[in-house]
């Protein structure tokens, strides 16, 4: 991997004033006139880092091996002269309209056989030795042309690997798939095994019999599809791999990216696995305009993206400066509401605030998606708030480089979502996020930061640890969670985690299995809950979702069932671990359950939120090498906020006076 910068140190995509700042630049939709235009408004916003060619292959090889890089040439020289630093696409998002006509068996398939055509982006199947050609011809012809160019700064590989299309069944596809499957066990014999193939006559006599899981009278075998999310999330990854191989040979000190998805709402790509093959982590992040604490979603969002980057500064690659065009209803943001959101991905590790787009597109599937620069040009609040925003992101020059503080953390691991997620459970209602988020809500309302942490990671710096339907867990990272708590760390899992193995074969001798001797309780039977169903508890709260009979074996009663047939049945355990503990939550609570277990394992772990504040308002703090903390108090509400904090507002330049304006931020170098 191409070098990453020491502490302190900017990298070469970040070498700017301030915290990096720009957006998807596609100068191709424009005439020359506007782009000379948008070189004076970049200016005026403090734009310095731009996103560009993203889907412009058709436009820079018209035909088979006949190029136009003209227009690319002339905004990579306007660019570099006003000192804006680019991250150049590999334009490979979106094949272009001679390509699929000459090579249709490129296009993906989906599960019950459709192809997926061309007219629109994605339109193709990662694992298409056909399209891997053309894609890394293109990407070296881009990497030849612009390797010495001095805007070049990154390189943006492809654009959102997996949206829209993240499974493929092709010929192509299955037979990379028995490669795959070929190269994991090594024989059939492993591979029946592993999927379980006694079940139901599924035995395989050699991988050639194999298919990719696709439409069946009845449910699929778990094995196979687990497999199969697998080797898609690998499949995705590996044709990055291949173009990243061209940059690497032909530009070894420029860093590589693709921007990730990583939210709530994006589940079929292990971003933990992929991580290691991105020099900088970038990620792509929407509000949901209909959900009244999308603030909250962000959090839980930028949380996980830095996450997935190990605590290192993070590029926030794409976000909305108002309204987007692909929900149901599509409310622009608030007034105020778009400084608020990319100063909130600033707190939580990201040291570059990018939006798709820079001018707002008159024509095409987008044209009504916000922009820097809307239709109605500079007299809008949206014009505004951009130029207001870029100021402030310069003022903030000391944060850069700095890290997120958290003596929290949750595990998440993908293949346990992956897995807890498959058909055949014991409820539909168990959604692998629902207690998870649950609980970093409520942790995050509380002012209290959030590491979240793949279960392989060092736990040593965590005084709290939230284990959350961790469904699929290895015999490794079992021990991993058990030794936090041995090692003084206040550990808590709830139901549904360590039922199985990473081959999703149960742990037999009683849930739940993989944490049954740390948690000091054995789990005779599941009991989950009807829909609408409600259970009350011993402290007077309610739980929904699920229950089942939870024996004692070493562990405590905190709580209990008070409803038939579990009246008296523990709902909540501790047991005594080395110097710390081990909690186990046989239910889903109430956001009051929720937050009342909150502040008890607070108050026992230690861990104290970031700074004492009125209700609404966010905090979180980061903290440079050499120990200067940096409090960002948000304020989500339309009331002037009180924050205990001493030092000087960087955003204003002023002593902090301990009042944040209603809906305003302060980012306050402290001391």
């Amino acid at each position: 991997m191409t070098r990453q910068a020491t502490p302190g140190e900017p990298s070469i995509w970040n070498n700017v004033q301030g915290i990096a700042f720009g957006g998807d630049y596609n100068p191709e939709q424009w005439p020359a006139s506007v782009r000379l235009e948008d070189l004076e408004l970049m200016q005026e916003a403090g734009v310095n880092f731009l996103s560009v060619g993203i889907f412009s292959w058709a436009l820079l090889e018209r035909a088979e091996g006949q190029y136009d890089f003209g227009w690319l040439d002339e905004v990579m020289d306007n660019l570099a002269g006003i000192g804006v630093k680019v991250a150049l696409a590999t334009a490979t998002a979106a094949p272009p309209a001679w390509l699929v006509r000459k090579h249709p068996e490129i296009l993906p398939v989906t599960a019950d056989g459709t192809v997926l055509g061309p007219g629109s982006r994605r339109h193709y199947t990662p694992s298409s030795a056909v399209y891997r050609r053309y894609a890394t011809g293109i990407t070296r012809v881009l990497a030849e042309r612009y390797k010495d160019h001095p805007a070049l700064a990154l390189w943006h590989v492809d654009n959102e690997l997996g949206c829209h299309v993240s499974e493929f069944y092709g010929e192509e596809d299955a037979a990379a798939f028995r490669a795959w499957l070929e190269r994991r066990y090594g024989s059939i014999e492993a591979l029946n095994a592993s999927w379980g193939t006694a079940f139901w006559s599924q035995n395989y006599g050699s991988f050639d019999e194999i298919l990719p899981p696709a439409v069946a009278p009845s449910t699929l075998n778990p094995g196979q599809q687990l497999d199969f999310q697998r080797f898609n999330s690998w499949a995705l990854m590996d044709y990055y791999r291949e173009l990243v191989a061209v940059l690497r040979e032909v530009t070894p000190d420029i860093p590589c990216t693709t921007n990730l998805m990583a939210s709530s709402a994006t589940k079929s790509m292990d971003y933990f696995d992929w991580a290691k093959d991105l020099d900088v982590i970038a990620n792509d992040h929407y509000l949901v305009a209909a959900d009244p604490e999308r603030h909250v979603e962000l959090a839980f969002s930028a949380d996980l993206t830095r996450g997935i980057a190990g605590g290192d500064p993070w590029i926030l690659m794409e976000h909305s400066t108002s309204a987007v065009n692909w929900q149901p209803r599509n409310q622009p943001k608030m007034p105020g509401e778009m400084l608020r959101n990319s100063l909130a991905h600033v707190a939580r590790g990201a040291d570059a605030v990018m939006f798709f787009q820079w001018r707002q597109s008159f024509a095409g599937s987008e044209k009504f998606h916000s922009a820097m620069v809307p239709h109605g040009g500079r007299d809008t609040r949206v014009w505004r708030e951009v130029v207001e925003l870029g100021a402030a992101l310069k003022r903030l020059e000391p944060v850069r480089g700095s890290r997120v503080q958290s003596r929290a953390a949750i595990v998440f691991d993908y293949e346990a979502w992956w897995a807890s997620e498959i058909d055949s459970k014991p409820s539909v209602d168990v959604k692998y996020l629902d207690v998870l988020r649950a609980f970093h809500r409520s942790l995050m309302l509380r002012g209290v930061t959030v590491d979240m942490v793949h279960p392989s990671a060092p736990l040593d710096g965590y005084d709290l640890v939230l284990v959350c339907t961790l469904y699929a867990v290895s015999d490794e990272h079992a021990a991993n969670i058990a030794a936090a708590a041995s090692a003084g760390a206040t550990v808590l899992v709830s139901y549904f985690s360590g039922i199985v193995d990473m081959q999703d074969h149960v742990r037999l001798g009683g849930y739940p299995g993989a944490f049954r001797e740390l948690l000091g309780v054995r789990v005779e039977e599941f009991h989950p809950l009807l829909a609408g169903s409600q259970l009350k508890l011993s402290d007077g709260t309610a739980s929904s979702v699920w229950s089942e009979h939870v024996h004692l074996a070493g562990a405590e009663a905190v709580q209990t069932f008070t409803e038939y047939p579990l009246e008296g049945v523990p709902s909540l355990t501790r047991r005594a671990v080395g110097s710390g503990a081990a909690w186990y939550l046989a239910t889903f609570p109430d956001p009051d359950g929720i937050g009342s277990l909150v502040d008890r394992l607070l108050a026992e772990s230690g861990v104290s939120p970031v700074a004492v504040a009125d209700t609404g308002v966010e905090l979180v703090r980061r903290r440079s090498a050499d120990g200067q903390g940096f409090l960002f108090a948000i304020n989500h509400t339309r009331e002037d906020a009180s924050v205990a904090a001493a030092g000087t507002d960087l955003l204003t330049g002023e002593p902090f006076a301990g009042v944040v304006p209603a809906g305003g931020v302060a980012v306050v170098a402290e001391g």
